[in-house]
């Protein structure tokens, strides 16, 4: 099935990513009333609604604020820029531990939702106000982040690497540094590392 671009495609099938997309199976179909009042609440607070990478999201004023996303234990709302909210009910929390912009707010069942309706529509609303504000999330520079051992390891041992992966775009390098120090073990991190070599020395990202 090819990745769903329109909202009624979505709920009836999925979001066509995966080999469940259009089965009973799909995580969509497990998430239905959530992720509707999800939807509702958005559109209640005049967002516009679009489909990309398979997901509905949210845009206000032609930028991405929002995506809903169906998982096997929960369903998200999720603000592209959620740090920058205050989040004084502390409800949102950090979909990874290297996310530097989003938050998210997870739920497995409607009831969290429709406890929590109203603070999450002035979130909504308060996100938004930033947008106005021109408010930016501060991202780490590439350069700041930890360059792990096995990486330079590799510098020194594969010649025109190191040449080659300073010469790719800051979020380049930051996509694959977040990758390489994604694990604690070394073994892991050297595999990592050894795999994306040929792309790192063809000057491709990880999703190139």
């Amino acid at each position: 099935m090819a990745i769903t671009r329109d909202i009624n495609t979505y709920f009836e099938s999925g979001c066509g990513r995966c080999e469940l997309a259009g089965t009973p199976e799909c995580k969509v179909h497990t998430w239905q009333h959530e992720l509707r009042l999800f939807r509702k609440l958005l559109l209640d607070c005049g967002l516009t609604e679009e489909v990309k990478w398979g997901s509905p999201t949210y845009t206000y004023k032609g930028t991405i604020l929002f995506m809903l996303g169906a998982f096997k234990s929960n369903c998200v709302l999720s603000f592209i820029k959620g740090v920058l909210l205050k989040d004084e009910a502390k409800i949102l929390q950090s979909p990874g531990e290297n996310s530097q912009s989003a938050r998210v707010f997870r739920v497995a069942k409607v009831a969290s939702i429709q406890e929590n309706y109203d603070v999450l529509k002035a979130y909504i609303f308060e996100a938004m106000q930033a947008e106005d504000a021109g408010l930016k999330v501060e991202f780490k520079k590439a350069e700041e982040h930890e360059k792990p051992e096995e990486l330079l390891a590799c510098f020194d041992k594969i010649p025109g690497l190191k040449a080659a992966f300073e010469a790719l775009t800051k979020g380049r390098q930051r996509a694959y540094l977040l990758h390489f120090t994604g694990s604690k073990n070394s073994s892991t991190r050297m595999s990592r590392i050894e795999k994306y070599v040929p792309k790192i020395l063809s000057g491709k990202g990880m999703m190139d």
